[in-house]
């Protein structure tokens, strides 16, 4: 049990209708709803149940009634001063959520059995979560309200979720001898008085300090060494509070952080077993919602002594657990989140010689930044524990490294496949040699060229092609030179996309195209050029950037050899990725704006009256040839509107980029694609997952093509498009053919 006053999630207002009751319910995910009138009080409470008993009663559903109409007459609750004991045997009887309300009778917390995490501010905290990264100023502001600010401005730089400080009365925990010049306390205790004489923040300058936390979007938390100073800090709305070691066996002081209702992370340096089980049991048995810090107290600790591995048993204890260091460096919690801590405390400081234990363990600016960079890919390394699957880098890879079965000499259809007419070679663009027992003794179900791959349509039934389709818009399919006769030929298309590489524009593209009456063609440009250089218009370095106009140029005189082979075709679209993308990370707002800069002076050297470009829309992770990057520019839909209203330039809308960034950013992809509709001059339609999961076969992925084909149907008017299938053209172009029987319903 855990008694939480984050009840936003539980909670709406009486006269809501079911409808909208219904949308908080699935989106909390709580399966409950408490229900408050203008004041706060709770006048009602439904869960998922009484909507689906509501739903069976009811033959004509009127989904804008107000969801009290559902609420069952009578519920349980429980003053905010009951026992602990007494909410625990409420919840015991079956009821996983008891409203605890003040004597007015307005809900001021929740005592639930389900929640697995805590949440402090807007960040919720525990396993499975994204790691909360604390950075802890404590006393190396040496009292100085200006060096706490600037410390704070550096850590939320950094990208920590909050910061730490402490509050102390000198006088409560020290009493008489709380004066430094006390000669009666030993040597230790003498430097840690003098210390705090010194260095301590008034309760004011705390306050200050506190909301400038808020100012720079970080979590103030603060660990109270004595209940005097909790109470201060209650009545300031501190939202959340953290437990020094040297208090985890102070049960009075952790009855009264408990008895807050707020989150509580408490590190258990200094403690042995027995200790650490008997403030864990109390702690449960007063419904605290907590973390428990792995931690030495010692400064610095030696690494021999920081013991990760006791993060799993800590675990046991029953509460998510974290890492508290006082290590010297950085790379400690890095492990520790491998082992599953769940929140890292490190101390900040801009000087490590200034005078205080802290600052010899402290982490500087970029030792902070490095820090927490460096948690956030480990966090995003570490992934989940599912079925192991490809991923894209790793699809394009195999496609080059490994090997497929081939036929040793041509099959006709309906001859017998035997072993000894497989053989296996490089590269892996068929079926892998794993199959190669479901592929002996089958029947072909085509004509299978001589030294040419095997696929998944080899072991079931043809693919569904049709000769023809109905859209409302122009489509095609992406062509190269060599099988541009074999897949144009094969339905009633209305054009081709030339997919070019960079040796493509040294053939002759006469030798390859013939028959061309019924067809018009688009161009994509290669990304990769000679000499690894990789197409970048926005490149800051200036003889890069040349260098890709350059290549440009020769793209755009190719597309005018191509042109000679259709003799009724336009000036045609050329698909181009202007570039924008780096190795190391996502740049800088100015970095980026120069970026946009560089690539409308690269447009400005470019005689287009040939072409009509139409620029890519980028996805955040881009594939460069097994590797990953990330792209910087004509990601964000704001940033393509404010391009294409200042250049005229016109986009081509990547269904599967677009559907990527939308899930990395969490925009929402309607909203984008309505945001560019007027700008775009083309279409490439394909599914995405998650945010680098490219070219998924359409209704595979997290598109809603339904919702996306209204739009477009719309706003984009015979646009054209191309079902773009990453690997769409094996066997075929199996995966085009399947693409397109998919959007014939929706486009």
């Amino acid at each position: 049990m855990i008694i939480t006053k984050k009840i936003d999630s539980y909670i709406v207002h009486q006269d809501l209708s079911i409808r909208l009751a219904l949308e908080k319910l699935e989106q909390s995910g709580e399966q409950i709803l408490f229900l408050i009138d203008n004041i706060g009080k709770l006048s009602g409470v439904v869960t998922d149940g009484d909507v689906r008993r509501w739903l069976i009663r009811n033959k004509s559903k009127d989904l804008n009634e107000s969801i009290l109409s559902i609420s069952p007459s009578s519920y349980v609750s429980a003053k905010v001063n009951t026992t602990t004991k007494q909410i625990q045997n409420l919840l015991s009887n079956g009821i996983k959520q008891v409203p605890l309300l003040n004597n007015e009778g307005i809900l001021e917390a929740i005592a639930t059995l389900e929640n697995s995490f805590i949440t402090i501010g807007n960040k919720q905290i525990g396993s499975g979560k994204p790691v909360y990264v604390i950075a802890e100023i404590g006393n190396n502001h040496q009292g100085k309200l200006d060096e706490a600010k600037s410390l704070i401005e550096m850590a939320a730089k950094a990208g920590v979720d909050s910061v730490k400080f402490q509050m102390r009365s000198m006088d409560i925990l020290y009493g008489k001898k709380s004066s430094k010049k006390d000669a009666s306390h030993d040597l230790g205790a003498q430097y840690t008085l003098d210390l705090l004489s010194k260095f301590q923040l008034s309760d004011e300058d705390l306050y200050q300090a506190f909301d400038h936390c808020k100012l720079n979007g970080v979590e103030p938390i603060c660990t109270p060494w004595d209940i005097e100073s909790l109470e201060k800090l209650k009545k300031y709305g501190i939202q959340a509070y953290k437990v020094a070691s040297a208090d985890f066996t102070n049960h009075e002081l952790l009855t009264h952080i408990a008895a807050t209702n707020m989150p509580m992370i408490c590190s258990t340096g200094m403690c042995n077993e027995d200790e650490i089980l008997s403030s864990s049991n109390l702690l449960k048995t007063l419904g605290a919602q907590c973390v428990l810090l792995h931690c030495n107290s010692t400064y610095p600790t030696p690494f021999k002594d920081v013991n990760l591995k006791y993060l799993t048993s800590l675990r046991n204890f029953g509460f998510d657990v974290g890492y508290s260091g006082h290590e010297r460096g950085g790379f400690v919690p890095l492990a520790a989140i491998a082992l599953g801590a769940c929140v890292i405390e490190k101390h900040i400081t801009f000087d490590k010689n200034q005078e205080g234990n802290d600052h010899k363990v402290s982490l500087l600016p970029q030792e902070l930044t490095d820090m927490v960079a460096q948690i956030r890919m480990s966090e995003e390394a570490l992934g989940h524990d599912n079925p192991r699957s490809i991923s894209q880098g790793e699809m394009i890879n195999r496609e080059v490294l490994a090997k497929s079965l081939y036929a040793r000499k041509k099959i006709h259809s309906g001859e017998k496949i035997t072993r000894d007419l497989i053989i296996i070679k490089s590269p892996g663009q068929g079926l892998q040699p794993n199959k190669i027992e479901a592929l002996i003794g089958r029947v072909a179900n085509r004509d299978i060229e001589e030294e040419t791959c095997f696929y998944n349509s080899d072991l079931k039934e043809k693919t569904n092609k049709k000769t023809s389709y109905t859209f409302n818009r122009p489509y095609g399919i992406p062509v190269r030179y060599h099988d541009f006769e074999k897949l144009s030929s094969q339905g009633q298309l209305d054009f081709v996309e030339f997919h070019l590489s960079y040796n493509d524009l040294n053939e002759k593209p006469s030798d390859f195209i013939k028959n061309t009456s019924h067809l018009f063609f688009t161009v994509h440009a290669p990304e990769l050029f000679e000499n690894d250089h990789i197409l970048d218009l926005c490149a800051l370095d200036e003889d890069y950037r040349k260098t890709s106009v350059e290549h440009l140029r020769r793209v755009i005189k190719h597309c005018d050899e191509i042109k000679s082979c259709f003799p009724n075709q336009d000036p045609p679209i050329l698909v181009v990725n202007a570039g924008g993308w780096d190795t190391s990370g996502f740049v800088s707002i100015e970095k980026k704006k120069l970026f946009y800069k560089k690539l409308k002076e690269s447009l400005g050297e470019l005689d287009l009256s040939s072409v009509n470009i139409s620029f890519q829309t980028m996805p955040p992770f881009p594939w460069h040839f097994g590797g990953q990057s990330f792209h910087n520019i004509l990601v964000d839909a704001d940033e393509i509107d404010t391009f294409c209203n200042e250049t005229g330039a016109k986009i081509c809308l990547d269904v599967s980029h677009s559907m990527m960034a939308c899930n990395y950013y969490g925009w929402n992809l309607d909203d984008f694609v309505l945001k560019i509709s007027k700008h775009i001059s083309y279409l490439h339609v394909v599914d995405a997952k998650d945010s680098d999961g490219e070219g998924v076969q359409l209704g595979e992925g997290d598109v809603d093509f339904k919702k996306l084909a209204s739009i477009l149907n719309k706003t984009s008017k015979n646009i054209p498009f191309i079902p773009e299938v990453w690997q769409g053209h094996k066997d075929n172009g199996a995966g085009f053919w399947d693409g397109l029987n998919f959007l014939e319903k929706y486009l």
